[in-house]
């Protein structure tokens, strides 16, 4: 498949969370180069603070491993989405992780480029593939106890 090929198939997916598709789009090519999109339906997003998710996603992304679901980074606010199936009862528990499900909308910029401090690191190809809960759940474990030790213990 070709990269542009995988964008628009990843704008269409992305789009369909829409509440008017077609203006998301619009929004994305002419206006201000985000959508707001409703989480719950289509997918719910995990963000994490951005050292624990960047260290997750090169945990996630081995040879070994199928490729990564969509992930976003949001550099002004210091944190990392990650996209996975929707999951009404929730089950996400930790410091500084925000479950965001039905009844919330995630900002997000186009597949094919960066907007403002939004970019992708790994953007959506529109297959709907998405990140397994257990495998993240794991790398968020692994990248939490590299941290720890990485991490110097506060003062008293």
């Amino acid at each position: 498949m070709t990269t542009n090929t995988m964008w628009m198939r990843g704008v269409e997916w992305l789009a369909a969370a829409a509440a008017d598709p077609r203006t998301c789009k619009w929004e994305w090519d002419h206006g201000e180069g985000i959508a707001l999109l409703e989480a719950g339906r289509f997918w719910d997003v995990l963000s994490v603070p951005d050292r624990l998710g960047l260290l997750a996603l090169d945990l996630l992304w081995r040879p070994s491993l199928p490729v990564p679901g969509p992930t976003l980074v949001d550099t002004a606010a210091g944190r990392v989405g990650f996209f996975l199936p929707p999951e009404p009862s929730g089950g996400w528990v930790g410091a500084g992780l925000r479950h965001v499900t039905r009844g919330a909308w995630v900002t997000v910029p186009p597949p094919y480029r960066p907007t403002r401090a939004l970019e992708w690191l790994v953007p959506p190809d529109g297959t709907g593939t998405l990140h397994s809960p257990g495998s993240l759940e794991e790398a968020l474990r692994q990248a939490n106890g590299t941290l720890a030790v990485l991490t110097p213990p506060c003062a008293p």
